[in-house]
């Protein structure tokens, strides 16, 4: 799979957005209850108990329903291009959004996401320590596509195709000469016009009439 673990620098910046966006729906929240009624009305123990409640809503039951059923995304991990995988690659369940929730009040809430970014720090796929215990990691979805260059008969070569003896190349060569087109605007002048030079030598004994063409126009060609 061409796929790559998020790096430190992605994983800290998706867990600042899910931050900011938990903290902003929880001061909601109680700025909206102590507004009405209902909520200048609640004893001080009841209050404590609804805090309570409403912290263990946000920072546990609210992040595992979210990785669960998004199938390990949140909003931060949407920003940054990130997905909660496990070890295999497989998408996670219930089990390791709760861990990860769990272990994620200690890490990011409790200590403002110091542990989870010494933890992270250090192993290679910058997991925190609710990704050691769970077996998940944050995979980076957004590759580069790679786009596979489509090659067209040179100009002034076309009469030479339609009638030209194309041997069967060995298949060293052929390997050889589609890596050098494929990354041949990658490289340099000098070493692209002296591998171009070299490559169509070699293929030249098995073309027969040999073109007079630039190098890199006949391997195209």
């Amino acid at each position: 799979l061409d796929l790559r673990p998020a790096s430190f620098v992605l994983r800290a910046a998706g867990a600042i957005i899910d931050f900011i966006a938990t903290a902003l729906v929880g001061i909601g929240l109680v700025a909206l209850v102590g507004s009405t009624p209902i909520g200048a009305a609640i004893d001080p123990a009841a209050q404590q108990a609804l805090t309570i409640m409403l912290l263990v809503t946000l920072t546990i039951i609210v992040p595992t329903v979210i990785e669960t059923v998004t199938h390990g995304r949140s909003l931060g991990k949407l920003a940054v291009g990130a997905r909660i995988v496990r070890d295999d690659g497989g998408s996670i369940g219930l089990r390791h959004a709760f861990i990860r929730a769990l272990s994620g009040f200690l890490e990011i809430f409790s200590t403002l996401g110091g542990l989870a970014a010494l933890v992270a720090l250090l192993n290679s796929r910058s997991k925190r320590l609710g990704d050691l215990m769970a077996g998940t990691y944050s995979q980076n979805e957004r590759v580069a596509q790679i786009v596979d260059p489509v090659f067209v008969v040179p100009a002034g070569l076309e009469h030479w195709a339609r009638t030209a003896d194309v041997a069967r190349l060995p298949d060293r060569l052929s390997r050889r000469i589609a890596q050098f087109l494929g990354g041949a605007s990658g490289m340099l002048p000098p070493a692209r016009a002296r591998l171009g030079t070299e490559l169509a030598a070699e293929a030249s004994a098995f073309v027969s009439p040999l073109p007079a063409a630039h190098p890199e126009e006949l391997l195209i060609a």
